[in-house]
């Protein structure tokens, strides 16, 4: 098997992207995060002491798209032309799904930057929060869809 991060040394490398047709990409991810009822209360009644919970983790999560090739290896850097995190909550359940979509025109896809989205702001969510409950569940992190490259569309 050949490795596309590694020469033929077994030195680590990045992908040359250089003859990839420039194309019009889009990916989207999404995540969960379960708390209890008292840390919902204190999110929907505005009562966090950190302040705006869903606010400050949806700035979280488009800062995290863009500073995506900082915390991922071998991960390209990428003009991004949209970055866009978004909150579905769920009172009864006390879920708060984080849906992030990534958008850009280049030779190489944003299905990380989707999903480094959606995990930076969950851990906001957490971070937040956990002076209320640390005993909140972060899961169910994954890619929804990816448009655009030479693979084409992906849907989960």
């Amino acid at each position: 098997m050949e490795f596309t991060h590694f020469d033929e040394q077994g030195n680590a490398r990045m992908v040359d992207v250089s003859e990839k047709n420039i194309t019009h990409r889009v990916a989207v991810a999404e995540g969960v995060i379960a708390v209890s009822g008292e840390v919902m209360d204190a999110i929907k009644g505005s009562k966090v002491k950190k302040g705006d919970v869903l606010t400050v983790a949806q700035v979280a999560g488009i800062m995290g798209t863009k500073r995506t090739p900082e915390l991922i290896p071998m991960c390209h850097p990428v003009s991004l032309t949209n970055a866009e995190v978004t909150f579905e909550v769920n009172y009864e359940a006390c879920e708060i799904k984080a849906v992030c979509r990534a958008i850009t025109d280049g030779r190489t896809g944003v299905e990380m930057e989707a999903l480094t989205g959606v995990s930076t702001a969950l851990l906001t969510v957490y971070d937040m929060c956990k002076a209320i409950d640390k005993r909140m569940l972060i899961r169910e992190i994954h890619l929804v869809s990816k448009e655009g490259g030479k693979s084409g569309q992906f849907y989960y």
